[in-house]
């Protein structure tokens, strides 16, 4: 059941134009929001290691 290459070619362009592209101004707002909600978590994960290093410290006495 092999296709034609040209006829796959032309059922690849009709699909392409059924795509909706994001404008530019939807893929800065996106850009930004991902980057926020990187450094976000990268903030709370850099916390969270810290908490419980300390409590891990605490536990085991080896803090001080």
């Amino acid at each position: 059941m092999a296709k034609n290459p040209l006829t796959f070619i032309d059922e690849v362009r009709q699909e392409v134009r059924k795509v909706t592209w994001p404008t530019w101004k939807e893929v800065w707002i996106t850009t930004v929001m991902v980057l926020i909600m990187v450094t976000v978590s990268a903030i709370f994960f850099l916390l969270a290691d810290q908490v419980i290093g300390m409590v891990v410290q605490t536990v085991l006495g080896i803090g001080k």
